[in-house]
C-alpha cells in the first residue's frame, strides 16, 4: 500500500475538519491516534448515547467522518488508503489509514473540503430546491465516488410520498410518548450548559417552526423567534441513503454516502438536515423501508433552499483537538 511519511500538522487539521461531521446528538463518538504510519479512526465508548442501543448511529457518524477526512487530506494533497476494521477482535477500530502524495490537487478538491465548514443542520424548513431534475443524478454519482460504496443506495422520495413519510414521523414520536429514559436522553443532549458536544438551542426551533416541517424529530420546544415566514410550509426534497444490510460494514458505508451527499448539495448551494429518528424505531423504520423497496434504509436527509441573506446561527460546538486526536509518533 503506497504510504509517505505523516505529516502531522496537516493531519491536525483534517481530523479537525472530520470532526465538524454530524453526529447523533452532536455526540462526536469518534477519536483519532496517529502511530506507526497510519491514521487509525475508533468509536469512542465514552461518547455513545444511551438510546443508540446497538451503536448504529455512532457508526454512521464515524462513517461521515471518515469521508469528511479523505476530503480533507485530499485538499490537502494526499490520497487516503483506507483499511476498514483492520483488527476482527477490535469493533471500536473503524479503519486504519496511510496517506500517499497526489500529484496535483483539483479546484474540486479544494471546494469539497471548504463545503466541509459551510455545512451545517438547518432544522428550519427550506424553499423548494431548484433544478432538482439535473441535481439528483449528481447525488448518485457522489455515492458511488465515495471510496467503499458497499452497495449503497440514494432515493428520492415521489412527493405523492411524503405524507407517508410524515406520518412515520409522527409515529415514532407515538411510540416514544411514554419513553421516559428517551425524553430525559433528548433534554440532557440539549440542556443550555456550555460544553462542546450536545445541541445549543440557537439550533433548535420554535413550536411554531416544528408545525411547518412535516418530517422532523421532536426536540424540546424553543422560545426563538419565528423565522422564514416567507417560506411557509417546508418544501424540501427528501432522501433516503440505504446500506446493502445492517452490518457493521454496511452502515459504516452508509455513512459515508451521507458524507458524500451533504458535500455534493452544500456545492449546489442546498440546504440540509439529516434526519436519523425514523430509522430509530422499528415500526418507523419498516414504513421507510417500504417507500423505497430497500430493507435497510439507515438515515433520511431533507435539501432545500435556505433564505441567502439571513442570519446563520453559530456553528455547533465541536470537542477540542486534544480530546480526539492522540499523536504517538
Amino acid at each position: 500500500m503506497p504510504t509517505t511519511l505523516l505529516p502531522v500538522t496537516v493531519i491536525e487539521e483534517a481530523v479537525r475538519l472530520a470532526c465538524r461531521a454530524p453526529s447523533y446528538h452532536n455526540s462526536q463518538p469518534w477519536r483519532w491516534v496517529v502511530q506507526s504510519g497510519t491514521v487509525s479512526l475508533f468509536i469512542d465508548p465514552d461518547h455513545l448515547v444511551a438510546s443508540d442501543a446497538d451503536g448504529r448511529q455512532a457508526l454512521l457518524s464515524c462513517g461521515v467522518a471518515l469521508d469528511h477526512f479523505r476530503v480533507a487530506m485530499a485538499a490537502a494533497g494526499y490520497a487516503s488508503h483506507v483499511d476498514r476494521y483492520p483488527d476482527p477482535d477490535d469493533h471500536h477500530r473503524i479503519a486504519d489509514i496511510r496517506l500517499s502524495r497526489l500529484a496535483e490537487v483539483t479546484v474540486a478538491q479544494r471546494r469539497r473540503a471548504d463545503a466541509i465548514l459551510h455545512r451545517r443542520t438547518d432544522r428550519l424548513p427550506f424553499a423548494a430546491p431548484p433544478d432538482w431534475d439535473a441535481f439528483e443524478p449528481t447525488l448518485r454519482t457522489a455515492v458511488d465516488s465515495t471510496a467503499n460504496p458497499s452497495g449503497c443506495a440514494v432515493d428520492v422520495i415521489d412527493p405523492a410520498d411524503r405524507e407517508t413519510l410524515a406520518e412515520a414521523s409522527h409515529l415514532t414520536d407515538a411510540l416514544r410518548l411514554y419513553d421516559s429514559e428517551y425524553h430525559h436522553e433528548i433534554t440532557w443532549w440539549t440542556s443550555p450548559y456550555e460544553v462542546n458536544d450536545g445541541i445549543p438551542h440557537t439550533s433548535l426551533v420554535s413550536a411554531q417552526e416544528a408545525d411547518r416541517v412535516d418530517v422532523g424529530r421532536t426536540f424540546p420546544i424553543t422560545h426563538n423567534r419565528e423565522r422564514r415566514l416567507d417560506v411557509g410550509e417546508d418544501q424540501a426534497r427528501l432522501l433516503v441513503i440505504s446500506a446493502s444490510d445492517d452490518t457493521r460494514e454496511g452502515v459504516l458505508a452508509a455513512g459515508e454516502a451521507l458524507s458524500a451527499v451533504l458535500l455534493d448539495a452544500t456545492m449546489a448551494g442546498l440546504s440540509s438536515c439529516t434526519l436519523s429518528h425514523l430509522t430509530e424505531v422499528p415500526a418507523s423504520r419498516d414504513i421507510v423501508a417500504a417507500l423505497v423497496h430497500r430493507a435497510s434504509p439507515q438515515v433520511v436527509v431533507r435539501l432545500g433552499i435556505a433564505p441567502p441573506l439571513e442570519e446563520v446561527p453559530p456553528p455547533t460546538p465541536r470537542r477540542p483537538l486534544h480530546d480526539v486526536l492522540r499523536v504517538a509518533i
